[in-house]
């Protein structure tokens, strides 16, 4: 099999949305899936202190323990070109500024994805569904 028939089977076989990162130059093109886009967001989320996980799921340990797939829930990628839209739904932690949480959730995801994409982040839409309580 040549590198043409791999291409094709890689991203024609696969019904995944792509988005190109950088065009067909000299060696090729770079494609990144979507699915890829909202696992970098759910890990950016997640680092952030006052933020239990992503909607949907229990605690940041079970979404180890669940992998990847687990990280995208809760969160819708959009692009336009080089332009990123993400919507993420998160679970705070009580006792945390849902404003200064939510914050820093924008500015990390917006960074994460810009510096291992070379994309342009235009909104981080946060939405906070709902806040954990300390099970002590």
């Amino acid at each position: 099999m040549d590198f043409g028939e791999f291409e094709e089977d890689l991203f024609m076989a696969d019904e995944r949305k792509m988005v190109t990162i950088k065009e067909e130059g000299e060696i090729g093109s770079v494609k990144i899936a979507d699915e890829v886009l909202a696992t970098i967001v759910g890990l950016a989320a997640t680092e952030v202190q006052g933020v239990s996980a992503l909607a949907g799921n229990a605690t940041n340990d079970l979404i180890a323990k669940k992998g990847g797939k687990a990280l995208s829930k809760g969160v819708k990628v959009a692009n336009e070109g080089q332009d990123i839209t993400v919507d993420l739904s998160i679970r705070i932690d009580y006792g945390y500024s849902i404003p200064a949480v939510s914050m820093a959730v924008q500015e990390r995801v917006k960074a994460a994805i810009e510096n291992m994409t070379g994309m342009n982040v235009v909104k981080v839409n946060v939405a906070v569904s709902d806040v954990a309580m300390d099970e002590e």
